[in-house]
């Protein structure tokens, strides 16, 4: 027992490619720990469609660890501050002489982990951490000048220049070990009050997004991506009626799957290729690396970390505020279609379609000029993939106070982003029923009688009013 090693699984819930895992059990027997924070996740805005995704995946990782011979510790702790104390007596009580874990990047994990390390070493046990989440180490990838790249293009291609068998290798899966005379703990089953969120049915029921957990599961999604749709990925991934999306997004935020696999699977069904080769895994691979340039971002600037814009000129920008428009946007009562057909998919189901991410967050910003930070909020709150990266980016994007390189007046017009991404208005039918019957060139802009017929809602907002405020908006800031 001399030599065991303690692996802190978080937002890595596999046994498969897993960096702190397999560097650990080279070194010694292996015993696994997850903390659940869920007072500092609701801090961070996680709602339950996330917490009890992640907690399906601890149930199923304990599974896959108990194949390998491997307990799995299991601590309620609350919140950070809680966690190396925690750790430390673990590490006591099982005799481990190390803890590994992978890293994480926004601003209070850091923190955390620093805290951890600290305590480890005071008390003389060794810490190892490992690059596990992205390709490259932030700071590993820099501009001409030493700096953090603050556009995607540049920092993608530099991302392909860069990338190697070093980044892609598969990290060895450890072999069945001897049993310990450990045993795994009890996880205790989620309560009312972490689920008392969940205003509809859990995202892991509905007909339409369903979650199951685990990494068999992301595997299984995984083929069938590249089975199915990853060929045509780039020309149906706009539209929300099609399922042309890889529907791994919940399993990347988790951990339940690496990039590295959805790497290693796109060359090995496109010609050992990542950039070139056909278009739809290229362009999956684009957004891959999209996930990465957040998680650079979230270090290089951490502004972002503490509610901060990251053009810092837009920190001044004259937001309104509207409970009443806030509210009408959160419920899909605005009176524009796609906006409330892609607002009542979120709240239905826990997820949200890419293209219509972008068209909902700048309506919310562009449109109704209300703070970009409470429709990122909204999202965490809901979202089964939330993953703070990736959500202030795209909300960042989308408002204009982020890394987008186009200027600030660019604003979607949802009916036209109706028209061109739903053509036959389908997803509009599906998800706003009370429009279903009429004819479907009517679907993405009721006439006036129309929508009092139906009991649609009028527009709260006229898009080109709504467009000259915003830009007046922007400009006051120059």
């Amino acid at each position: 027992m001399s030599s065991t090693q303690l692996v802190w699984f978080r937002n890595d819930l596999r046994t498969l490619d897993h960096s702190a895992l397999s560097a650990a059990a080279r070194k010694g027997p292996v015993v696994g720990i997850f903390l659940a924070c869920r007072r500092q996740w609701r801090s961070h805005g996680h709602g339950a469609n996330k917490i009890s995704f992640v907690h399906r995946g601890v149930v199923a990782l304990q599974d896959e660890l108990k194949a390998l011979n491997i307990p799995l510790l299991y601590r309620d702790i609350d919140d950070f501050d809680a966690a190396p104390g925690t750790l430390l007596e673990a590490a006591r009580r099982h005799h481990a002489q190390a803890l590994h874990f992978n890293r994480e990047y926004p601003l209070d994990e850091q923190r955390r982990d620093e805290l951890v390390a600290d305590e480890f070493t005071r008390a003389g046990l060794a810490v190892f951490d490992y690059t596990d989440h992205i390709a490259f180490e932030p700071g590993e990838l820099l501009t001409g000048q030493d700096e953090y790249y603050k556009v995607f293009t540049p920092f993608s291609r530099a991302w392909h220049q860069r990338v190697g068998a070093d980044q892609l290798a598969l990290r060895e899966t450890p072999r069945c070990q001897a049993k310990l005379e450990i045993s795994s703990d009890r996880i205790p089953a989620l309560t009312r009050q972490d689920l008392s969120d969940v205003v509809s049915p859990a995202p892991s029921k509905t007909k339409d997004r369903p979650w199951p957990a685990g990494q068999e599961a992301a595997a299984d999604r995984l083929a069938t991506f590249l089975q199915q749709r990853a060929r045509r990925y780039a020309d149906d991934r706009d539209f929300p009626a099609i399922d042309g999306t890889s529907g791994l997004s919940a399993y990347l935020s988790t951990g339940m799957i690496s990039h590295r696999q959805c790497l290693q699977a796109v060359m090995a069904n496109n010609g050992g290729h990542l950039a070139d080769g056909g278009a739809g895994l290229a362009s999956w691979t684009s957004e891959l690396i999209w996930r990465e340039f957040y998680q650079h971002i979230a270090v290089g600037f951490p502004r972002v970390c503490r509610h901060r814009p990251f053009k810092l000129e837009t920190d001044k920008l004259n937001w309104r505020y509207s409970d009443k428009d806030f509210k009408a946007w959160c419920e899909g009562r605005t009176g524009f279609p796609l906006v409330d057909a892609a607002m009542r998919q979120l709240v239905a189901t826990g997820w949200m379609h890419n293209r219509l991410r972008m068209v909902t967050a700048m309506f919310l910003s562009k449109h109704l000029l209300l703070d970009w930070r409470r429709g990122e909020a909204f999202f965490m709150q809901h979202l089964v993939d939330g993953d703070f990266a990736s959500n202030n980016g795209g909300w960042q994007w989308a408002a204009s106070t982020g890394t987008d390189a186009s200027p600030y007046f660019r604003i979607f017009n949802p009916t036209t982003q109706s028209r061109r991404f739903d053509p036959d208005a389908t997803f509009i039918a599906h998800w706003l029923p009370e429009l279903a019957d009429l004819p479907a060139t009517a679907r993405h802009e009721p006439s006036a009688e129309e929508r009092h017929k139906t009991d649609y809602p009028q527009a709260i907002v006229d898009h080109k009013r709504a467009r000259e405020r915003a830009l007046e908006a922007f400009k006051s800031l120059s």
